[in-house]
């Protein structure tokens, strides 16, 4: 079965209401969310009325609560810890966003493992350990999806990150991991060899452990460290690899999450990126076609 999606927002009048219409809107059935502004800790409480009334819709339109996804800030940095307060803080932030997914009812969060900053490598992986252990507890039923990683920098998020990772954390059923498939093609992976990637990761990690992928195309070539997103087929891995991916049998019923930027900075594509998917047709005409949709007379 093939659940796909995109990146939604999650708006304090609206709450999840409002993340359950705009999936709809592009006629998918699986969507991701930040239950906040990624880039700071400022958050609202969550209305329970529009969380009922969303999962209420999502019943009516078969949108399994399983195929719903949390983000967690990009600003959370378990790997560094030169100023003990902020990991700290980092610790006790990503506490709080893993409540806010258990009022939501939320089961899947993706975080991105760290950044180490100047500190030893090694070292830092063990801080992202540590903090995980520190903040997961034995009841939890959340599973945080540490996510594939271009390598820009100093960014922690290899496969041989995150199976260190992973042998560490001591509730390794609250683990999982989500791919990236720009991310992936950044740091070095071709995905025009896909199923000899899921070889590796299978031999490493164990299949069993993707919980979400996002669905990206990359402007940039491969292994160039970058990680900047491109629409479907119109970047470098291009539309059949990636159509590869979404389709691959061996990740059959797993999420897959589109990122993909907006045209001209301000209208989401998604509603005809999952058409293409779901055609498997490349459609030339995504901005001219997604740029009339928002600006004719048949959007509402």
């Amino acid at each position: 079965m093939l659940y796909i999606g995109s990146h939604v927002s999650f708006k304090s009048d609206s709450g999840l209401l409002g993340s359950v219409k705009e999936t709809l809107s592009y006629d998918a059935n699986a969507f991701m969310f930040y239950t906040g502004a990624p880039q700071n800790t400022q958050r609202n409480p969550i209305d329970d009325m529009k969380t009922y009334e969303g999962l209420k819709l999502m019943k009516e339109n078969n949108i399994k609560l399983e195929n719903v996804i949390v983000h967690a800030p990009y600003i959370i940095n378990l790997a560094n810890n030169k100023e003990i307060t902020k990991w700290e803080f980092a610790c006790n932030f990503l506490r709080q966003e893993i409540n806010r997914c258990n009022t939501l009812g939320v089961k899947y969060m993706v975080l991105h493992p760290g950044s180490s900053v100047g500190l030893d490598r090694k070292y830092a992986i063990n801080n992202i350990i540590k903090g995980l252990n520190n903040v997961l507890i034995d009841d939890d039923s959340i599973v945080i999806c540490l996510e594939t990683m271009a390598l820009k920098g100093t960014e922690i998020g290899s496969l041989e990150d995150i199976k260190t990772i992973i042998d560490g954390v001591n509730n390794k059923k609250n683990i999982g991991v989500c791919l990236d498939t720009c991310h992936l093609n950044d740091a070095g992976v071709d995905i025009s060899r896909f199923d000899e990637f899921l070889d590796k990761f299978d031999k490493l990690i164990g299949i069993e452990k993707i919980k979400c992928i996002h669905v990206n195309d990359s402007k940039n070539e491969l292994g160039s460290h970058k990680d900047r997103h491109e629409n479907i087929g119109y970047g470098t891995i291009g539309f059949d690899n990636l159509i590869n991916v979404i389709y691959n049998k061996r990740l059959d019923n797993i999420p897959k999450i589109l990122e993909t930027p907006y045209i001209d900075k301000e209208y989401p594509p998604y509603k005809f990126e999952i058409e293409m998917i779901r055609n498997k047709e490349f459609n030339n005409n995504l901005y001219s076609d997604t740029f009339k949709y928002y600006k004719g007379d048949n959007h509402e």
